[in-house]
Order: C-alpha cells, then structure tokens, then sequence
C-alpha cells in the first residue's frame, strides 16, 4: 500500500513504527504535502499491504521500499521520516543509498546500542516479551482498546477512523512480531553498514508519558531508559556534520508524531530547507 499527495521534491517518506502503519501518519502528511510531495506507505506483512512472514531483516524491508517508490513513480532523493522502528529502517536505507536520501528525520528511533545500556531487568523482560507467545484478548480487552483507540484517533479523518481501528484491533500482534529480529538481526545490520552520509539530519528524542511504556516497565526503568536513550540519540545527531538533536518533554514515544505534530512539521520543513540550498 502507497499512498502519495502533493507536488515537488524532495518528497518526503513517512517509515511507521512498529504497530503503526501509514494512515497513522495521515493527519501529518496532510500538512506535510502543502509543503512537498508526501508520501505513505505499508511494509509487507503490515496495514494493507500483501503478508509476509515476519520478522524481515532491514536489507529486505529497505529493497522493498527502494522498489515501490520506484514503481510508484517518486523520484530520488528523499527526505526519509523514520518513527522507532521506522526510524532503523530509513538509517539503513540511508547507509544503503546514500545518492537517493537528501535528509533524514528520526522520531524516537531505535538504537543498536540501546540495550546495552539499559538496566539488567530490562534487558531479561525484552526478551521474555520477544520469546512468550501472545494470548488472545478478552472480549473486555478487546472493548478497552476499543473505546481506547476512539479517542486516540478522534482527530482522524472520518473515512479513515474506524477503518484504522478494526485493523490495530484485528492485528494488535504485528508490531510485536516485526519487532522480534530488532536487537538482533536489524541492530547488527545497522552496525555493518557504512556509516551515514553528510545529510542533513534530525534526531527527536520523546521524554513524555507514554502509555505503553509505563505498563511495561516501572517508573525507575522508564528513567533509565530515557536517558540512555537521549544520550544515544545525541551522540547520533552528532556522528554528521549537519546533525541536530532536539528535545520533547512533553510527548510519549508511540505517538510524538501526534502529540507534538507542530515539532514534526518544523523539523520537517527546516530539513527541506536545508536539504534545498
């Protein structure tokens, strides 16, 4: 699945997160097409796109991504938008195809090194969640996540809405399955390849409450997450030139993208700028 609005170059390319897919970034690439060609899109065996098998090594994920942008007719180069996951992917596109990326924005993104940084515990919980299979949902749980999700996407466009809940209900489990080779696999690929070209770059990094997170870990491990991970993230904006990182506090990781689409947005303009002169 692609969809693309907007007219000009470089466009720009929204990579989900993991349990995200395109439309998750509708409102946002809305605004961004005023500015240039936007574009959306699903992995395969994500959202709308045809099944595969998941986890996907980020070689395959980034030569499928290189192909449909082709086959969609979106000339190089990109500004490539990466969120957590998405955020490795257009890395390694990045270290890849260096010629075809004139910028590159990471929200929140994944860091190869993030594990070993963080406490033992979270280290041991990661990869029981990796290795346990996934129960079923209540019909209670599944009503939770329901009237959960309503209000979340209460900005969404009508057509769009419940469209996009039916399918995070009916697929709740893809992200953690596309998640599974992250740490591993995916983290050993990014540190294989070249390093990242001169681009220009901006890494933003979600300090704010996530939901998710905190019933997952304790408020303690938050914290020690946090700031490993703004200190990964700022030795990343540092390893080039023209890199820059900047700081939320007041959004969560899965959806900074929505709770501060004004940061997004500048950045997203300031690295056309860049990327244009």
């Amino acid at each position: 699945m692609l969809h693309h609005s907007g007219t000009g170059g470089p466009a720009v390319v929204f990579l989900p997160g993991a349990g995200l897919v395109g439309l998750h970034y509708v409102n946002l690439h809305d605004r961004t097409a005023e500015l240039t060609t936007s574009v959306l899109y699903d992995r395969a065996g994500t959202g709308w796109s045809e099944p595969a098998a998941l986890p996907r090594t980020a070689a395959a994920v980034t030569d499928e991504l290189r192909d449909l942008l082709r086959a969609a007719g979106v000339p190089a180069p990109y500004v490539l938008v990466g969120h957590s996951l998405g955020g490795a992917y257009a890395r390694h596109y990045t270290q890849r195809f260096p010629d075809e990326v004139a910028a590159l924005l990471l929200l929140d993104p994944f860091h190869e090194d993030l594990l070993d940084r963080v406490p033992q515990q979270m280290r041991e919980r990661q990869e029981q969640l990796n290795g346990q299979d996934l129960p079923e949902l209540t019909a209670d749980q599944m009503q939770h996540f329901r009237t959960a999700l309503g209000e979340l996407l209460a900005k969404w466009p009508d057509p769009v809405r419940q469209p996009l809940i039916e399918h995070q209900l009916a697929a709740w489990r893809t992200g953690v399955y596309e998640g599974r080779n992250l740490h591993g696999e995916v983290a050993d690929e990014i540190r294989r390849a070249p390093d990242l070209p001169d681009v220009p770059m901006i890494v933003l990094t979600a300090l704010g409450h996530d939901v998710t997170q905190a019933q997952l870990w304790s408020e303690e491990e938050v914290r020690a997450g946090n700031a490993a991970k703004h200190a990964l993230h700022a030795q990343l904006a540092a390893s080039v030139r023209r890199g820059e990182h900047r700081v939320l506090n007041d959004a969560g990781h899965g959806f900074l993208h929505e709770e501060r689409p004004d940061a997004v947005l500048q950045a997203i303009a300031d690295l056309l700028r860049e990327a244009g002169s």
